[in-house]
């Protein structure tokens, strides 16, 4: 009797000693593009800052038109023979494939539309139609293409601005890293466009939080419309109520619209996309935001890899509404 207590007392002792220890999730946050990060993950390698700063970094020497150094700035200023990295070649690739689906309304060359309408359209007061069609020349994705890595444009002035998808895209490349050392549970984020996998601290699809159009530029505290559950999906919103402008009593929201080179008047406040990675989330929440409620619906249908949420305003009564697509309500938790 003796023996077999010891044995059990024993087996009890290995089983609890054997037990693997929880791996505590870890938090990074930063800055990147001219907005912030922040990563959760759960990693058995430990802080994977440092490696994911230096992804951070040749993702900046990229893309971002903050860097006068990068390689977008350098095309911007005119350089000829500007040699892309693979972090440019993935994001002009989708560009061109979501400029020809949504007939042009996605396009990165609005570069010279969005310097005269100037950050936070600060000159749209000097804004008028003969500026517009003197720059409209310059938009338009076949006047850029890449020729055996290099950048080339088939007229002086053609600039870029991928700001509607670097962030997604940058996104997906911490992702990627993670996935890469073995990192099952994570969410990232680079300015609100997010990826999410696996679980929360509490064993739980990650929850998201999507903002209630307010429109003030500088709001005190964030009002929630609508609490998303994702795990191993990604999610991107676009929205035209914290920079906008209203000029002889209407309101334009931040988007510019390469059809007529001006921002678009407000109909969708906030467009929220879905869909397996965040450069295609990113881009499609601008695509909406420029053809409105109805058609984005429209699009969304007929685009089996994404699903969305808008926002829009009800006039009648000054409350919001919300329209999604078939495939959303699985990923919604609560809306207000």
């Amino acid at each position: 009797m003796f023996i077999r207590n010891a044995l059990f007392i024993t087996c009890l002792l290995l089983f609890f000693g054997c037990k693997k220890k929880s791996v505590e999730y870890i938090h990074n946050e930063g800055f990147i593009f001219g907005t912030t990060y922040s990563l959760i993950y759960q990693s058995e390698k430990g802080d994977l800052h440092e490696e994911i700063r230096q992804a951070l970094f040749s993702l900046n020497k990229s893309l971002s038109p903050f860097d006068t150094s990068s390689i977008i700035s350098q095309f911007n200023k005119g350089k000829e023979n500007v040699v892309a990295d693979s972090f440019f070649i993935d994001v002009f690739t989708k560009s061109i494939e979501i400029n020809r689906i949504s007939d042009g309304v996605f396009d990165i060359t609005l570069a010279p539309l969005i310097n005269a309408w100037g950050f936070g359209f600060e000159k749209y007061n000097s804004v008028n139609q003969g500026i517009i069609d003197s720059l409209l020349q310059y938009v338009g994705m076949k006047n850029v293409y890449i020729e055996k890595d290099t950048i080339k444009r088939k007229k002086d002035g053609i600039m870029l601005n991928a700001s509607a998808i670097a962030k997604g895209y940058g996104v997906d490349v911490i992702a990627n890293l993670l996935k890469s050392n073995g990192v099952k549970n994570f969410m990232v984020e680079i300015g609100g466009e997010i990826s999410t996998n696996g679980v929360n601290r509490q064993g739980k699809a990650w929850r998201i939080a999507i903002d209630k159009p307010v429109f003030d530029k500088n709001p005190e505290k964030r009002e929630f419309k609508m609490f998303l559950k994702l795990s191993g999906q990604s999610v991107a919103t676009s929205g035209n109520y914290r920079n906008f402008f209203i000029k002889d009593g209407k309101i334009f929201g931040h988007t510019i619209d390469p059809r007529t080179g001006y921002p678009v008047q407000l109909s969708v406040l906030s467009s929220t996309i879905v869909a397996n990675n965040c450069m295609t989330a990113d881009a499609y929440a601008t695509v909406c935001l420029v053809i409105g409620l109805e058609q984005s619906l429209k699009l969304i249908e007929n685009t089996p890899e994404i699903e969305g949420a808008f926002i829009y305003e009800l006039t009648e009564c000054g409350l919001f509404g919300v329209a999604y697509s078939s495939g959303f309500e699985q990923y919604i938790e609560q809306i207000f």
